[in-house]
């Protein structure tokens, strides 16, 4: 067999782990995410590319079009605590037989094509649906990498980053370069025996790497991924509203999705409207770990920071890391080591399904999730130092990353360059 195909064999199976993950949850612990399902709903027997990941029986609608929907499906509107103004979630009644898919299909062509979608699950950065790997021992010893700025002029001071993520380990304060970080609490244990959950200490990573860039911006980790790192759509632009309010200049959105025939997100729509309202602050997005030119949403949004992922040597694309005319910047994403859990952790995909590693409360990681938070560091740093807003900062490295752009790769943006502009 052609070692690409292996390379391709490999990739499915982790594709599969994944998304048995997202669908039935942790043996012996808390179940998946309910109501989830694939499209096509046979791409595991068949071989199909996975299209999207969504909630079954669900529908999102613009809050202007609910009547004219349920003139042509018959469904009900949700009420859920994270409703939000501008997007109403519909569910499908039980005389409606035909699938979500083909429920879509049918609005796009009397209604217009976006004006009903399905109730798309974003997750934590994928490599279809998650980091591109997953956490690898390093030394006790080991210290960050990339390692802490120490440009006192340029370290974040008064500037506020929001990690919309799997929440904070209060335990990695004893990190130095930690000090401070607030968030929502995570529970990074369980399963049968107990260990660290697959996605926990996602956000305390993140977290780590954008003090690493700003070591002393105000980070703020919300615990907006409880399960398998993975929500609905419709949860999550609530999540996303409350990031806006609470007045943080950088948010750092370490997620993503693909969608249903590419259409961009209909619940980051209404958050590309709330934005109006704070003009003065930018969202950087993970451009998602599929090797792929497909568009990955929010990253895929002109009004959203994409950050793709470069190699360990920083010469190169990562293996993994999405590319495209919608990537603005290419930043480490590959071998990076941060704070993470102490205790025992138990392997999900191939080739190391079942392989137990024991953490210290560090780990070396890849994936778009923390070359994102390298990027919203970098631009807290500026802000710090030139008072800028939050927009302002980004076009000023993003002018300076296509000053340095690289052949097959793209705008380029490395630690220590927050605040040099470009001769």
């Amino acid at each position: 067999m052609p070692a690409n195909d292996e390379k391709g064999d490999d990739r499915r199976r982790i594709l599969e782990a994944q998304i048995n993950l997202i669908l039935n949850g942790v043996p012996g612990g808390d179940g998946g995410l309910e109501g989830a399902a694939v499209w096509p709903p046979d791409w595991a027997k068949t071989g199909q590319d996975v299209q999207y990941l969504y909630r079954e029986r669900s529908l999102l609608v613009r809050d202007a079009e609910v009547g004219r929907v349920r003139e042509i499906v018959p469904s009900t509107p949700v009420e859920h605590d994270d409703n939000v103004r501008g997007v109403t979630l519909l569910q499908l009644a039980d005389e409606e037989t035909r699938s979500v898919d083909e429920v879509c299909a049918i609005l796009d062509r009397i209604l217009g094509e976006g004006v009903a979608t399905p109730d798309h699950i974003f997750h934590l950065c994928p490599d279809s649906i998650c980091p591109a790997t997953e956490p690898e021992e390093v030394p006790q010893d080991a210290g960050p990498c990339p390692p802490v700025s120490t440009d006192d002029a340029c370290d974040g001071t008064g500037v506020m980053v929001a990690v919309l993520d799997t929440g904070w380990l209060r335990e990695a304060e004893s990190h130095t370069w930690l000090t401070g970080v607030t968030g929502q609490l995570e529970e990074a244990f369980g399963g049968n025996p107990v260990r660290i959950l697959p996605y926990a200490g996602h956000g305390t990573f993140v977290a780590g790497v954008v003090r690493t860039m700003a070591p002393k911006a105000d980070v703020w980790v919300g615990r907006t991924f409880k399960k398998v790192g993975a929500t609905f759509e419709s949860h999550l632009v609530k999540r996303m509203s409350e990031a806006l309010k609470m007045g943080a200049e950088v948010i750092s959105m370490d997620f993503g999705t693909n969608t249903r025939k590419d259409i961009p997100s209909l619940g980051f729509e209404i958050v590309e409207q709330q934005l109006e309202y704070h003009p003065s602050v930018v969202l950087v997005a993970a451009a998602g770990n599929n090797s792929s030119r497909r568009p990955f949403w929010p990253a895929a949004y002109c009004w959203t920071v994409s950050v793709g992922a470069l190699d360990t040597d920083c010469d190169a694309r990562a293996y993994f890391s999405d590319y495209g005319s919608w990537v603005d910047v290419y930043a480490p994403g590959q071998d990076l080591v941060n704070a993470f859990a102490t205790g025992n952790y138990q392997c999900d995909e191939p080739p190391n399904t079942g392989q137990w590693r024991t953490f210290n409360g560090m780990c070396k990681w890849s994936g778009t999730s923390f070359s994102t938070p390298i990027v919203s560091g970098l631009i807290a740093a500026r802000i710090s130092a030139t008072g800028e807003n939050g927009p302002q900062a980004a076009q000023a490295l993003l002018t300076r990353a296509r000053a340095q752009t690289r052949p097959h790769v793209g705008p380029v943006i490395l630690p220590g360059q927050a605040c040099c502009d470009p001769a």
